[in-house]
């Protein structure tokens, strides 16, 4: 009869196998709860700086906060492992809280670790801190504006120029630390590459803050009231004007014996070419060549449309007339007469005789005598009129043509009532 022994009837028992895995289950939890309990060191670097209260600080004092000197910091904590162990860097936040800042100026400020919700940090050591603060600077917010200005890039079409560019705006309000905005000087544009124009041009745009030196200015901490303007050129067709004097021709003097000379010839203007299209010549003066005997010189004004600019910048011309070719005489005219006396009036002349300065060619000046000139006054203008006047009065030569009076010429005459 087999008998099996205590020892295989012990490795058969159910009982024996249980109370074995027990045991083990056992010693693998005491492995496990002692190693998580365990310290060790962990460093995090990159760890995100967060700065708290800046809103309640702008709101409360109009501060603001600007030029942070790191963005992140490099924490090394000392804790469980089954703590630390499962985190990583970005689960942890540098916080400063600035909202109880004072003063304006550099600051620089200890952070606090803030670990992920629910994290027990009461065996958690931070064993160093790199760096330790934080530093930035405090800044009052001020607004400011700055004019626009800015440039044309672009080519004009022949014929044509430019005025000044236009900006709408005219002038940009900036808002940010005072320490930024001092630093601003003016918003410059530049548009038009590319662009040949011949009539205004205009594009909406973007422009570059600019300091006193004419370099750019960050726009980092800045606000500005918009961010683009409508630069506008406005484009004038250009021409070149003569200029011009009308004459009245008389006492043999004609457009073929008269030589003019006007100094400048002509000028340069610019406006719309509806205003220059029909515009070709500038009248300076209507001159009646028998108002002197053989030059003449003067300035005029040069008139402009006010409509049109004056490119050339000339405001003045100067005007020389000459008559050529005709020589002149003085008569003691002695044949006075007058015309268009008032019905009922009585009229004595009382110049016996007058001195007339006549032009034409020397031919023509032969064959005139003393007798054949005449000066009648025309009294229409003196029909209400009595007591002594000056009528001036109008030179006939009879029998010579291209010969005539220059100048003016008066008689002494008195009216009275019949």
């Amino acid at each position: 009869m087999n008998k099996t022994s205590p020892l295989r009837k012990l490795y058969n028992s159910k009982i024996f196998w249980l109370i074995i895995s027990l045991l083990a289950s056992f010693a693998i939890w005491i492995y496990v709860t002692s190693g998580e309990s365990t310290e060790i060191r962990q460093v995090f670097r990159n760890v995100r700086v967060e700065l708290i209260g800046e809103d309640s600080l702008r709101r409360s004092r109009e501060y603001v906060i600007t030029d942070i000197d790191t963005n992140t910091v490099t924490v090394e904590v000392l804790g469980p492992r089954r703590i630390i162990g499962v985190m990583d860097s970005t689960d942890l936040v540098a916080q400063v809280d600035v909202s109880r800042l004072t003063q304006t100026g550099e600051m620089s400020m200890k952070y606090e670790i803030v670990y992920p919700s629910g994290t027990d940090t009461r065996n958690i050591t931070e064993v160093t801190l790199r760096p330790e603060s934080i530093n930035f600077v405090v800044s009052k917010i001020a607004s400011t504006s700055i004019p626009v200005r800015g440039g044309y890039e672009g080519e004009l079409s022949e014929g044509f120029m430019a005025e000044t560019p236009v900006f709408e705006p005219a002038t940009i309000t900036i808002t940010g630390p005072e320490v930024y905005i001092k630093d601003v000087s003016y918003a410059w544009v530049t548009f038009g590459k590319d662009v040949t124009a011949n009539s205004t041009y205009s594009v909406e745009t973007g422009f570059t803050l600019m300091n006193e030196d004419g370099q750019a200015v960050s726009t980092e901490n800045l606000t500005v009231s918009t961010d683009t303007v409508t630069a506008s050129l406005p484009i004038l067709e250009s021409k070149e004007i003569t200029l011009g004097i009308d004459v009245i021709e008389g006492a043999g003097a004609t457009q073929a014996n008269t030589k003019i000379s006007i100094e400048p010839a002509s000028i340069t203007l610019a406006g719309d070419s509806a205003i220059l299209g029909g515009l070709n010549r500038i009248i300076l003066d209507t001159v009646d060549l028998t108002d002197f005997a053989v030059s003449k010189t003067e300035v005029y004004t040069i008139p402009i449309n006010n409509d049109l600019t004056n490119v050339t910048g000339t405001k003045e011309a100067t005007v020389t007339i000459e008559i050529v070719g005709l020589e002149t005489k003085t008569y003691d005219v002695k044949n006075i007469s007058y015309i268009n006396a008032a019905e009922g009036s009585d009229v004595d002349i009382l110049s016996e005789s007058i001195e007339v300065t006549l032009r034409g060619t020397a031919e023509a000046l032969e064959q005139v005598k003393g007798e054949s000139i005449r000066a009648v006054a025309d009294l229409s203008d003196f029909k209400d009129s009595t007591g002594a006047y000056m009528p001036t009065v109008k030179i006939y030569v009879d029998g010579v043509t291209d010969v005539g009076a220059i100048g003016e010429n008066t008689i002494s005459v008195e009216i009275r009532k019949a």
